[in-house]
């Protein structure tokens, strides 16, 4: 069995990443790639890494083609463009991965307080949050998957299992995140200009992040009970890569071989997410270019804090591996089928 997918709006760096690794997938065609801006290049004219694996001419974006050329359509829109565009596909009969944050967040009114007006909030509750490790077993059946975003899954992925076993205090936690470059997506922008990043390291939109209402939602639905978060991301001169630092209270009676059992029992024979053995933590580096997560733990005895650390791509495992991932599951193959990568190291 194989089926056919579309990439709408292939030009940024979600879209070359979903080539990429499309490209060497076993069971899934890429039959077409839209790009208002590029239409009429060839694919490989744009991004000449794609040489050979890819002889595919961006099309301007309709949705009447995606729909009879594809099973399966990637969307790579920005926010508020994919709520414009969802429904009619999905009328089509056609299936989604959406790769916004316009259906990540189930209540309307949290949404439009971080974003803006929502045109089809009657989805966002159909919509399965795709985090494979968490809501597996719901997305098999899905018709539309709401992609998580990077820093939310670098952060919900340690947490939800810790959470759900009520090893840690779900009150009071703080978390440290740092990104490379390409989170910021491939438009022009002085922010994230070479002599603007190199030899720098700074925080960002401190305290008013969107990501942190979908981590929230999350971690809240974990725990059983509404939490707040301390969220910092900081941006560093690297092109790709999430690590992440997560402060949370250890619960009364749980120390750190208690945590790591807790990780290691959730994640057991689940292939993308690696828990490290004790006195290790992640590196970026290990993980580039793979949909792998690794995390690592430490309990600081002198405070009662887990201090506990994380490690992805943000544009694999972070967006377009963890896209893969999910038509994966919602196609009925294995998980990992095209996704079975080496970090590229060094």
């Amino acid at each position: 069995m194989s089926i056919k997918a579309s990439i709408l709006g292939g030009s940024g760096y979600t879209g070359v990443e979903l080539l990429r690794l499309l490209a060497m997938h076993p069971k899934c065609q890429v039959v077409s790639v839209t790009s208002r801006k590029m239409a009429g290049k060839k694919v490989a004219d744009v991004f000449p890494s794609l040489l050979g694996f890819c002889d595919l001419t961006f099309k301007s974006p309709s949705l009447e083609a995606l729909a009879k050329e594809a099973d399966y359509v990637f969307a790579c829109v920005p926010h508020q463009t994919a709520m414009a565009v969802v429904p009619e596909l999905l009328e089509r009969g056609v299936k989604v991965i959406d790769l916004s944050a316009d259906f990540r967040l189930r209540d309307k009114d949290v949404y439009e307080a971080w974003y803006q007006e929502h045109s089809c909030p009657e989805f966002l509750k159909e919509a399965v949050y795709g985090l494979p490790e968490v809501y597996g077993s719901a997305i098999p059946g899905a018709r539309l998957i709401a992609n998580p975003g990077c820093y939310p899954t670098s952060t919900i992925l340690p947490l939800v299992p810790l959470l759900r076993e009520k090893s840690l205090v779900p009150d009071g936690i703080v978390v440290d995140s740092k990104s490379g470059t390409s989170g910021a997506g491939r438009g022009a922008n002085v922010a994230t200009l070479f002599c603007e990043v190199n030899e720098g390291f700074k925080a960002y939109k401190v305290a008013e992040h969107r990501h942190t209402p979908e981590i929230e939602q999350e971690l809240s639905e974990a725990a059983g009970k509404e939490i707040r978060i301390n969220f910092t991301p900081h941006l560093v001169p690297m092109s790709r890569g999430i690590l992440t630092t997560i402060y949370a209270q250890v619960a009364d009676g749980k120390g750190e071989e208690d945590l790591r059992g807790v990780l290691e029992s959730f994640y057991k024979g689940k292939f993308f997410v690696k828990i490290l053995p004790e006195g290790s933590f992640p590196n970026v580096l290990n993980v580039r270019g793979t949909n792998m997560c690794h995390i690592g733990l430490k309990v600081d005895e002198r405070t009662g804090r887990a201090i506990i650390v994380s490690a992805i791509d943000n544009l694999c495992k972070g967006a377009s591996g963890q896209a893969i991932q999910n038509m994966n599951l919602m196609a009925g193959f294995d998980e990992t089928e095209g996704l079975r990568l080496p970090g590229l190291y060094p």
